[in-house]
């Protein structure tokens, strides 16, 4: 198993509390900064005010719709461009494309092998990494590029 990304902190929301330290126990097990909600409140009061890498959401809560409150903490500043991963043990055969329509980047059936949570935890950690540098990329090599030579242009 890999490291986990360093500093790494996830919001983990569910309503089963049985589930929900299952699922702190794994991540906090393999170095993960993990927070925990319960239902919506929680949540939005944790993304408010931690410094959040990743959130973990289940789609079915007690108070109203994972998908829905994906999307409403998105709009909270910082969160914008969280990576989120729902989880659900309803067989909905487009669960798959609704979470995607949720701006998920992962969805994971219930029950999983913890294994499989950690893989996608970490491949969601490194996708905004990966994006940054991606962007940066142009603007470091029209820096490094000499005066009246194209960017990105072999001399």
């Amino acid at each position: 198993m890999n490291q986990p990304v360093s500093g790494a902190t996830v919001l983990v929301i569910d309503a089963d509390p049985l589930m929900l330290t299952a699922v702190a126990a794994v991540l906090n097990l393999s170095g993960y900064e993990c927070h925990c909600a319960r239902d919506a409140e929680a949540a939005f009061k944790a993304a408010r005010g931690l410094p959040l890498d990743l959130i973990l959401c289940d789609v079915d809560l007690d108070d109203g719709s994972g998908l829905a409150l994906g999307q409403e903490l998105r709009q909270v500043p910082g969160c914008q461009d969280l990576p989120l991963i729902f989880v659900s043990g309803a067989p909905a055969a487009d669960m798959v494309r609704r979470s995607h329509d949720a701006g998920g980047v992962y969805y994971l059936r219930k029950p999983y092998d913890p294994e499989v949570l950690l893989e996608l935890v970490e491949k969601a950690l490194w996708m905004p990494h990966l994006v940054r540098q991606r962007v940066a990329a142009p603007h470091m090599l029209q820096a490094a590029a000499p005066r009246g030579t194209p960017a990105g242009r072999r001399l």
